[in-house]
């Protein structure tokens, strides 16, 4: 029996804007069912990628989901076939209720005819219960964190494969970072592989298997998340200097 493919597999990705160039032959791999991160400063270049791989921006290199080139694939296809984007600023409807905004999230699927939508969006339900207590509530009037979570319950309502969140904790207090955290980690006991793109070079190192680190524009270093966590240069620039993993 061959073994699975990688998740994504993206090869020597450049993007410019005009003349400049944000990001430099980066080359990464998510395995199936694993959970990559990317870590880096402000400005390096890791919404960048995310957009490259979703189809969002022209790009120069190879990306390969699930064994096959997507490079000319459009971004509703690459959602159709499981690619889904979590986005820095959500980007959700603020004027339509939670409820909607769940539903929105499986249109592809309802144009298709899919079954099992009622019953994944109960699971949505169950795994944020939040979001239930607030399904009729305007997207606009609700808090950070619940922003967040309706942002990755809509994604969950496309049945994705392959998970990409950009920055998931930003802008959020304490708690409530370790609350998404803590949904992300157990994301991974449905299968779902996520490419995770974080500031928060703590929390993220805690959750992921392996991880890369860009910087400006460049992947400079690369490896399982817990080695990432115990590099000096790592923990120096990004953890503090003690380098103690999030409780």
């Amino acid at each position: 029996m061959s073994a699975r493919p990688l998740a994504l597999e993206v090869r020597d990705l450049s993007v410019a804007y005009g003349k400049v160039e944000a990001l430099h032959h980066a080359s990464l791999e998510v395995p199936p069912g694993a959970i990559v991160t990317v870590i880096g400063p402000n400005g390096a270049g890791k919404t960048t990628m995310l957009n490259a791989l979703m189809g969002l921006l022209p790009a120069r290199g190879e990306v390969r989901y699930e064994g096959v080139s997507i490079a000319r694939t459009e971004v509703e296809a690459r959602v159709a076939h499981g690619l889904c984007l979590v986005p820095e600023r959500r980007e959700l409807f603020a004027q339509m209720t939670v409820a909607d905004n769940l539903t929105l999230g499986a249109f592809p699927r309802h144009r298709r005819r899919e079954a099992g939508i009622g019953a994944d969006l109960e699971a949505v339900y169950e795994r944020f219960p939040r979001l239930r207590q607030r399904r009729g509530q305007l997207a606009g009037t609700l808090s950070g964190g619940e922003r967040q979570m309706l942002a990755l319950g809509r994604a969950l309502m496309a049945k994705p494969r392959v998970l990409m969140l950009d920055e998931p904790s930003l802008g959020l207090a304490p708690l409530v970072v370790r609350d998404i955290f803590r949904i992300i980690s157990d994301l991974r006991r449905t299968g779902v592989s996520i490419l995770l793109v974080e500031q928060n070079a703590r929390a993220a190192l805690h959750v992921a298997d392996y991880g890369y680190v860009l910087e400006t524009g460049e992947i400079v270093l690369e490896g399982p998340a817990a080695d990432l966590a115990t590099n000096p240069k790592v923990v120096e620039t990004y953890l503090g200097f003690s380098g103690k993993p999030a409780a």
